[in-house]
């Protein structure tokens, strides 16, 4: 699935960022610098580099949740690369409702809403029907491991491992072309960190696009058909 002549879904080009601390006089700390980056339908490719490198903050620039100090974001929706550094808040949701997949660390999501309803609102969102969304999000959290008697309960009042499996069967109810994944398999067992490995592969095998951060060298060296060294590109504090 890394074949050349699958397209780019990712490009950033000449991205650089940097923090302004308005609460320390103004003080900018520069995190990325100039940054070429792609990644192609079918690669998954695993962010290195020491922790405070800028693997999230590059992470939280591809999903929009930052804007880039300089540079473009290319990110292939609707058979159209748009640039996100530059695309209106309207455009940015429509493309993480149907092209851009983000599993964090953390599960947010509106409370008292049940599990069940949490995996199935990505499908939802595209259209799906609510028995085919409903289907999906109870063969996902069967997977997972996460016990049929909780999926009417909402996921805050779960253990953090058990919301972790709700926050990546939720990340993977839609077939996103695009998947950033930020420690996945944080706080889960062995059984359930295999689990998420056969999902990644399963994506990938697909054609998704995927990008993700995984301290866990064995899980690292499972999924990633290439790896990319985030602190060769760390910009000079």
């Amino acid at each position: 699935m890394t074949d050349p002549t699958f397209p780019t879904m990712i490009d950033l080009a000449g991205v650089s960022k940097a923090f302004t601390l308005h609460a320390q006089g103004g003080v900018r700390l520069p995190v990325l610098d100039r940054v070429d980056f792609a990644v192609r339908a079918g690669e998954c490719v695993a962010l290195v580099g020491p922790s405070g490198a800028g693997k999230s903050t590059l992470m939280r620039l591809v999903y929009g949740n930052y804007r880039c100090t300089t540079g473009s974001i290319g990110i292939r929706h609707d058979d159209e690369v748009i640039d996100l550094a530059a695309a209106s808040p309207r455009t940015i949701l429509a493309i993480r409702r149907r092209t851009l997949g983000y599993v964090s660390q953390f599960l947010r999501v509106v409370p008292r809403v049940p599990t069940l309803e949490v995996v199935a609102e990505p499908l939802r969102m595209l259209g799906v029907d609510k028995a085919e969304a409903v289907d999906r999000a109870r063969i996902l959290l069967a997977r997972l491991r996460v016990p049929e008697r909780m999926w009417s309960l909402p996921p805050a009042t779960f253990s953090g491992g058990e919301q972790q499996r709700v926050n990546v069967a939720r990340g993977f109810a839609a077939d996103y072309p695009i998947l950033l994944l930020d420690e996945p398999t944080a706080s889960l067992d062995a059984a359930n960190r295999d689990t998420v490995v056969a999902l990644i592969n399963e994506a990938r095998e697909r054609g998704a696009a995927i990008v993700g951060i995984f301290h866990d060298a064995a899980v690292r060296e499972a999924v990633a058909t290439r790896t990319f060294d985030i602190e060769g590109v760390r910009a000079a504090a």
